[in-house]
Order: C-alpha cells, then sequence, then structure tokens
C-alpha cells in the first residue's frame, strides 16, 4: 500500500524550499518514483544560450533523490555520489525529469533519473548513490501537509 500522505508531505519539502522556488520547478511522488517538471527559463542559460549543466544536475538528482526518500519515511536521505550524462543542449521548452529506484539495502540505495524535452527525447541521464543520514524528517524542514506551491 502506498504511503500518499508520506508523498504529500516530501513534495511540499521540496517545493517550500527557496532554491526550488527559484527554479519554479513541480514535483509529483509516488513509490519508487518521481517526476519533476522545470519550464525552461533565461536565467537559466550559460553564456551560448542554451540550459547551463548545473539545473540539468539538479533536476536529475532531485528526482533520483525523492524516488528514493519516497521508500524511506524516517529519516533524510544523502546524495553520496551521482554521476551525470548530458546528451543534448536545450533552450527552451519544458524540462520532465523522471528517477526511478534501482536498488536498495540496508545502507544504501541507488536510483537513475533521465531529462525529456517536449518531444519525449532524452537529453540527459544520471545515476546515483544515496545513504540515509540521521537527521529525522520533521516540519521544522518543510516535511508537513500542506499547500503553499
Amino acid at each position: 500500500m502506498e504511503n500518499t500522505q508520506h508523498f504529500r508531505k516530501l513534495e511540499n519539502m521540496y517545493h517550500n524550499h527557496p532554491l526550488n522556488k527559484f527554479y519554479n520547478a513541480k514535483i509529483s511522488i509516488s513509490a519508487d518514483k518521481s517526476e519533476i517538471i522545470l519550464p525552461i527559463q533565461k536565467k537559466f542559460h550559460h553564456a551560448a544560450s542554451a540550459v547551463h549543466g548545473s539545473v540539468y544536475w539538479k533536476i536529475l538528482d532531485d528526482s533520483a533523490y525523492f524516488a528514493v526518500n519516497s521508500i524511506v519515511d524516517d529519516v533524510f536521505v544523502l546524495t553520496a555520489s551521482f554521476t551525470i550524462y548530458l546528451l543534448a543542449p536545450i533552450s527552451s521548452g519544458i524540462l520532465t525529469a523522471k528517477g526511478n529506484l534501482v536498488s536498495s539495502t540496508r545502507s544504501q540505495f541507488i536510483a537513475d533519473s533521465e531529462i525529456l524535452n517536449d518531444l519525449g527525447e532524452q537529453i540527459a541521464r544520471g545515476s546515483g548513490v544515496y545513504i540515509r543520514s540521521k537527521l529525522k524528517l520533521s516540519p521544522k524542514m518543510g516535511y508537513k501537509l500542506e499547500n503553499n506551491f
């Protein structure tokens, strides 16, 4: 049975963080999965007028991260490592990052993520290793039920 209350709290934690308000991305979380929708803005561009790689990295890691934290309902998980592959530049449209849990043990989780453009073409992909922290999920970090996004 899915823990939809946990998913909604994670979504609120994401949406209410100041950095994510800068990006204006929207996330949806389900068991073992997450999806982030990010409309491209010119402020994401580097000098050559395409989206900077840091934006790719952020939504790849975030979508993989929340796929992992979807099954961890007591503590904040941490990114231990993350590798990305930039496959194509993009300068306009909407980015969709899809994260999926691949493997889990007591101490380590592996998740993959991909970014698709408006045509459903893969423009980047990544894979990360995540670990459990000792930091309990709490309302102080935005892990609570409310709609402020």
